[in-house]
C-alpha cells in the first residue's frame, strides 16, 4: 500500500497499491465519484516504472453494471443443503482411468490458474491433509469443483473454485457440481460461502438462481 499516495476526501478515497512480485502492478481502489481518478492512477505507475495501472471500483449491492465482478453469499444457516445425488461423487472414488483424466484437464484450464493448484491438489488427495475434495461429473472429472474449509474470527467458510470446460456443462451437471459443492461445505461446518461471478455470466446467472444474496461488485479498468 502507497500510504503517502492515499486521498481521502468528503467525496470518496483512493487508496494506491504497487506489487512487484513478477510484473510490477499499481492498482488504485477508487471510493466514490472523485474526478482525475484516472489520471492520478496514470500518475502512480508513470512514477513507479510500471506500464499500466488499473483502477478499481467496488460498488453497491444497488448498482447494476454492465461488466465486472459480483460478489455474493451463500448463507449456510439459513436451511440444509441437500445432497443433490446424480452423477457426482468424490474424486478418489473415480476409477483409477478417470482420476488420470485430470492431469489433461488441469492443462487444458491453465488460464483459470487450474494447474498451478494440481501438485496441491494431488498431495492432499494422497496425504488426508484434507478431506477429498475435487468432485466430477460425466464420464470424465472435466468440471471438479474444489472446496475447503476455512476459518476465522466471523465464523467458518467454504473456500471453493470451480472452472469448467464448456464441453460437458450442459444438462444440468455446472448446478448439480454446484449444489454437491455447498452440500460438502455445510457437512464440513461452514457457515457461508463467498464467491465471486462474471457479471451476466453462466456462473452469475446460477447463483442468482440459487438465491445467493448479493454484497455488491467490483469494477476494474485498466489506466
Amino acid at each position: 500500500m502507497l500510504t503517502y499516495g492515499i486521498v481521502h476526501r468528503p467525496d470518496g478515497t483512493l487508496i494506491p497499491t504497487l506489487s512487484t512480485r513478477g510484473r510490477a502492478a499499481c492498482k488504485v481502489f477508487a471510493y466514490g465519484h472523485q474526478a482525475g481518478i484516472l489520471d492520478q492512477a496514470a500518475e502512480l505507475a508513470a512514477e513507479h516504472g510500471v506500464a499500466g495501472a488499473r483502477l478499481v471500483r467496488p460498488l453497491g449491492p444497488e448498482a447494476t453494471p454492465a461488466d465486472g465482478v459480483r460478489i455474493q453469499l451463500k448463507d449456510f444457516t439459513g436451511r440444509p443443503c441437500e445432497d443433490p445425488g446424480g452423477p457426482v461423487q468424490e474424486f478418489t472414488e473415480w476409477p483409477a482411468a478417470v482420476r488420470d483424466t485430470f492431469d489433461a484437464y488441469a492443462r487444458a484450464m491453465a488460464a483459470d490458474g487450474l494447474a498451478s493448484s494440481t501438485p496441491r491438489c494431488k498431495r492432499e488427495v494422497a496425504d488426508r491433509s484434507s478431506p477429498p475434495s475435487s468432485r466430477a461429473a460425466s464420464s470424465e472429472p472435466s468440471a471438479p469443483w474444489r472446496s475447503a474449509p476455512t476459518r476465522s474470527a466471523t465464523g467458518s467458510s467454504c473456500r471453493s473454485t470451480s472452472p469448467f470446460c464448456p464441453r460437458p456443462v450442459a444438462g444440468g451437471l455446472g448446478r448439480l457440481l454446484w449444489r454437491a459443492a455447498m452440500h460438502w461445505g455445510q457437512c464440513h461446518g461452514a457457515d457461508y460461502q463467498l464467491l465471486q461471478t462474471e457479471v451476466g455470466g453462466a456462473s452469475d446467472r446460477l447463483c442468482r438462481a440459487e438465491g445467493l444474496a448479493s454484497l455488491g461488485f467490483v469494477r476494474t479498468r485498466k489506466v
